[in-house]
């Protein structure tokens, strides 16, 4: 059995990663598994460890990063990290399934730093950074103070795309997840 392939989507917030990434999964024809992340965080109502997150505490997640069992961390909040264990992409790859991440650039960069041509990068990024504020600010749940905070993030994060494998620009959802399909089709095929 062949060993799976991963594939991991970025993008600023509002530009489709989530929609695009649950479009992929729903199609089912890319053999696709979505890993697990680790988080310190307390699970929340109706959660299940190891199906929604992989819950450790603050410790046990400090443990694991200075043992190298992370192919990519990020501390959002004092105390509160995010993770994407190596034993979790091995667990799906090791099936044969290839496996897709959705992270921040940073995140995406260190995978592909790690696994080299066994990886895909793709950034999803908006038609422009105006039709990103209009986007952003459509959703009607944010303040515009933490819009603006997301546009500048936005506008670093734009500044990493020239990283990636790959980048498709989302001004029609519906052909960037079929650009999105074909691209990892013709990666998954090599």
């Amino acid at each position: 059995m062949n060993k799976g392939k991963i594939i991991v989507i970025a993008a600023p917030s509002g530009c489709g990663k989530s929609t695009i990434i649950n479009a992929l999964l729903e199609r089912g024809d890319l053999n696709l598994g979505f890993a697990v992340s680790a988080t310190t965080r307390p699970p929340r109502e109706g959660e299940v460890d190891g199906v929604n997150y992989y819950f450790m505490s603050v410790e046990d997640f400090r443990e694991a990063i200075a043992e190298g069992e992370f192919v990519e961390y990020e501390e959002v909040y004092p105390g509160r990290l995010y993770g994407t264990l190596k034993r979790e992409l091995d667990r799906i790859t090791d099936t044969g399934l290839n496996v897709i991440l959705d992270l921040d650039v940073n995140g995406a960069l260190g995978v592909k730093a790690i696994y080299g041509s066994q990886a895909l990068t793709v950034f999803i990024e908006p038609p422009s950074i105006s039709e990103l504020r209009n986007r952003l600010e459509s959703r009607g749940t944010e303040t515009p103070e933490n819009i603006d905070e997301r546009i500048d993030r936005a506008e670093y994060e734009l500044s990493r795309a020239v990283h990636f494998d790959r980048r498709i620009v989302n001004d029609n959802l519906g052909m960037a997840i079929d650009q999105t399909h074909n691209l990892i089709q013709g990666f998954t095929a090599q």
